[in-house]
């Protein structure tokens, strides 16, 4: 078991609240700037993490979780890993603590989402779903305290009866978490409707773990001031802050409030420099922008088609321009570092060619790294050992096999280990003037094995079902036998 030793304290902090589509990097690099002591990541769920894998982006200095098709679900850079929670919407306990443990050493904390009200979430049984089954939330939260190394969180909405809510929030408190973030409305209420900061006092003096208040924003939170004022009307912890935050990040600030059109212009600053997808920006910009949508400023914001574009309404061309520059001269120094590491790693011992791997120019299921271990079979030798690295540059990756104590690589990088492994085994086999197996190559000896083995196969199962059949006509006849016998002394 694993032992929680929490580094992050809940107690007395201004948090960024978890929000889709706004909670990505740059609004939380921004809320720190302007002072947040804690920030949560946007909901991320749990079954699009677990396919992703952890690249380190040398060019952003960042760290991507990127998905099967290259998309980034997650970036986090050095600056937040000692205050940023990473939340995610979950139903499983054992597929949490799988992405749990993809991301835990990158973050600072993890939190569960169990107050999101929408139907994208509560369908799949995440979000508010869950608290209507205290059982699940338990095994979550009590999988993840135990199996990680960082503190765990969760972000709930109150129940319809008090006397329920003392109940939950009791049980979350004996799993272990270092705190629970309490949204104070009902799942069925929205932000027009008055917080319930009553009940957060109430749950605040039924636990002892830091309860952080959450949904001020519509009734109290207009200014930094405002902040301690909803902390004392809710008796809680701490202060998670969403709207008012997605509308000014400078609402943290201590001083008080930027002009909208500084905030948004720094918040531009990170979006180019961390290379955030243009339509992410633009959507954040227009729930800061709320009611000057209408204005010239909003119309060329609303009908920009790139971050290039967004810059230019916002009279930043000449930054977008002078970073941009920057990102592409690091990007192809580092390259040209990689091209000097990959001849610098090119041994003398190991045997080159330029070739790749292409499924079409082979039959079904048969593959080069097939023939090679055939081949090793017959020959006696070990069987082929595959050496595979991926440069975090480009992603791309080069696989060496060893063969009887020699090394074979294709000097092209390809887009996925199996790729590169076929590559390597190709070289292998062309160097030794061996077959690998291509259409053009005329007979396949290992189709034709192939359909000896399923002949054999198709046979010893014809075999099996004759006798299959045999053995049973022979129960059947056993039991009309019997059932006569036994029939006869049965009394009527």
């Amino acid at each position: 078991m694993t032992v929680n030793t929490p580094a992050l304290c809940f107690r007395s902090k201004k948090i960024l609240a978890p929000m889709v589509r706004v909670g990505t990097l740059p609004m939380r690099l921004l809320a720190l700037d302007f002072g947040a002591d804690i920030v949560y990541c946007e909901e991320l769920i749990d079954i699009k993490m677990v396919q992703c894998k952890r690249v380190v982006n040398e060019v952003l200095e960042t760290v991507d979780f990127v998905a099967p098709n290259e998309r980034v679900v997650f970036r986090t850079c050095v600056r937040e890993r000692d205050c940023v929670v990473f939340q995610m919407g979950s139903a499983d306990a054992e597929r949490a603590l799988a992405v749990a443990k993809l991301v835990e050493n990158d973050v600072a904390g993890i939190d569960i989402n169990m107050g999101c009200p929408k139907e994208y979430s509560t369908k799949a049984g995440m979000g508010a779903a869950l608290l209507s089954d205290p059982d699940k939330i338990e095994c979550i939260l009590s999988t993840l305290v135990k199996g990680i190394c960082k503190p765990v969180t969760c972000k709930i909405r109150i129940l319809p009866s008090l006397e329920d809510t003392i109940s939950l929030v009791k049980r979350i408190e004996k799993t272990g978490v270092a705190a629970i973030a309490v949204h104070g409305r009902k799942k069925e209420e929205r932000p027009q409707h008055p917080v319930h900061c009553e009940v957060i006092k109430a749950i605040s003096e039924a636990v002892s773990v830091p309860v952080i208040a959450n949904g001020g924003s519509h009734d109290f939170i207009k200014e930094y001031t405002d902040i301690e004022a909803f902390q004392q009307a809710a008796g809680a912890s701490s202060v998670m802050i969403a709207r008012a935050a997605m509308w000014n990040p400078s609402i943290f600030r201590r001083e008080g409030l930027c002009p909208l059109k500084e905030v948004m212009q720094e918040y531009i600053k990170y979006a180019v420099r961390y290379d955030n997808h243009y339509t992410n920006t633009k959507y954040c910009l227009c729930q800061m922008l709320r009611e000057q949508l209408e204005t010239t400023e909003g119309k060329k914001l609303h009908a920009a088609q790139s971050t290039q574009e967004i810059c230019e309404v916002f009279e930043m061309g000449g930054f977008y321009e002078e970073t941009t520059a920057i990102l592409e001269a690091k990007k192809a120094s580092l390259k040209a570092k990689t091209q000097d590491e990959d001849e610098q790693m090119e041994d003398t011992d190991v045997i080159k060619m330029a070739v790749r791997f292409d499924k079409r120019e082979y039959p079904p299921q048969i593959t080069p790294k097939m023939y090679l271990l055939e081949w090793c079979r017959k020959a006696k030798h070990p069987q082929p050992v595959y050496e595979t690295v991926q440069r975090p540059l480009d992603k791309l990756f080069c696989s060496v096999v060893t063969v009887a104590e020699q090394k074979y690589r294709s000097t092209l990088w390809d887009k996925s280990k199996k790729l590169a492994e076929q590559a390597a085994a190709i070289v292998c086999l062309r160097t030794l003037g061996l077959p690998e197996g291509k259409l053009n190559e005329g007979e396949n000896h290992l189709i034709n094995k192939r359909k000896r083995e399923n002949q054999e196969f198709l046979n010893n199962k014809e075999h099996e079902d004759d006798l299959l059949v045999e053995a049973s006509h022979k129960r059947a006849h056993f039991t009309e036998g019997a059932s006569d016998s036994s029939s006869s002394e049965v009394p009527r």
